[in-house]
């Protein structure tokens, strides 16, 4: 099968920096896909899972990103996001914590910008919690 280069970039690490065949992410008009020699674009990521396949591996790869954009230019696919995460690395006790606060944090009175921070928080501790049962299965 083809490949195309994938780069992932948390703020904190690379997350992945390699060949790639498949990529599939949740946009902002649903889940899509990048195979090798897709047309240029540049796009959103929203927050949730993102897998990827690597050459001669049949396992997917798994990471829950939170909001970020992706490139893709001359065979290759530059994604930047906030952070990145293994489902395996995601600690379930502190995402339902982190959910929990959110919760309360949008039942309160709050400003527009308090309000969309609340709900972007919801919308990680949800993927986080949502990989790791996915992971556990």
């Amino acid at each position: 099968m083809n490949t195309f280069s994938l780069k992932l970039i948390a703020c904190d690490k690379v997350f992945y920096d390699g060949p790639c065949e498949i990529l599939i992410f949740d946009g902002f008009d649903g889940e899509m896909a990048i195979m090798a020699n897709h047309e240029p674009m540049t796009c959103s990521v929203e927050t949730g899972e993102l897998r990827f396949r690597v050459p001669g591996e049949t396992v997917w790869q798994e990471a829950i990103v939170s909001t970020g954009l992706l490139k893709v230019e001359h065979n290759k696919v530059d994604i930047i996001v906030y952070s990145a995460e293994r489902p395996e690395e995601i600690d379930k006790f502190r995402a339902e914590a982190a959910l929990e606060r959110a919760r309360e944090q949008l039942a309160q009175k709050q400003s527009i910008m308090e309000y969309h921070v609340s709900t972007a928080s919801m919308a990680r501790a949800m993927a986080r919690l949502r990989g790791v049962k996915n992971h556990d299965v």
